[in-house]
């Protein structure tokens, strides 16, 4: 197994009235992401697993994982984000708890500690503003700049390094268990092949 270097170019056009947003084109993004991955398995590299940590991919990702079929390719991308949900360590949160909230500050409490500056965290609202009301399944671009224009989701002063340590370890299992599975499956890059060949021929294939 082979692990790259982590990955900084993702999808963050929400923030980019934020100082120091640098939010590279979505053409760009795609065709960075898919030399890299050409570049992965020309190398050798036939199962390619991207592990998610930013909110903003959770639509780019797998766009990108779907585009993988417009051409042949002789490798399969997998992504990977997100972990179930852990138990609340002390009182329960209200409301969402999304972008540097007390989630992802306890989190960097057991990553990079000395990125966390707790007596900071109240120094803006991280509450949701709710300046757009539309049903659930109605989705705009405009969301999260609707609800959180800080680009501040949560109340990190509630962060804590013993919820960090429960929510890394929870991360790092879901991590685990999807590359398990990944090594295990022999369907995907067959059923990919298949699905190259046919395409070519779309009359032949059977109503």
């Amino acid at each position: 197994m082979v692990f790259f270097p982590q990955y900084y170019a993702g999808q963050i056009f929400e923030a980019r009235h934020e100082p120091g947003t640098i939010a590279y084109s979505s053409e760009l993004q795609l065709k960075l992401l898919e030399e890299t991955t050409d570049e992965m398995a020309r190398n050798g590299c036939k199962k390619i697993v991207i592990v998610n940590g930013h909110g903003g991919n959770e639509h780019l990702l797998p766009y990108f994982a779907q585009s993988q079929l417009e051409k042949p390719h002789d490798y399969v991308v997998y992504v990977q984000w997100g972990h179930e949900p852990t138990k609340k360590v002390g009182a329960e949160k209200a409301g969402p708890d999304w972008h540097a909230g007390e989630s992802e500050t306890s989190n960097t409490l057991v990553t990079n500690p000395n990125l966390v500056h707790i007596d900071r965290a109240g120094n803006e609202s991280g509450a949701d503003q709710k300046r757009v009301h539309l049903p659930d399944n109605v989705y705009t671009g405009i969301w999260w700049y609707a609800r959180f224009p800080n680009h501040y989701s949560g109340d990190g002063t509630t962060a804590t390094k013993e919820q960090g340590e429960a929510d890394v370890q929870s991360w790092i299992s879901a991590v685990v268990r999807a590359i398990k599975a990944v090594k295990a499956d022999d369907d995907s890059l067959k059923l990919q092949k298949e699905f190259y060949e046919k395409a070519q021929h779309p009359l032949d294939t059977r109503p």
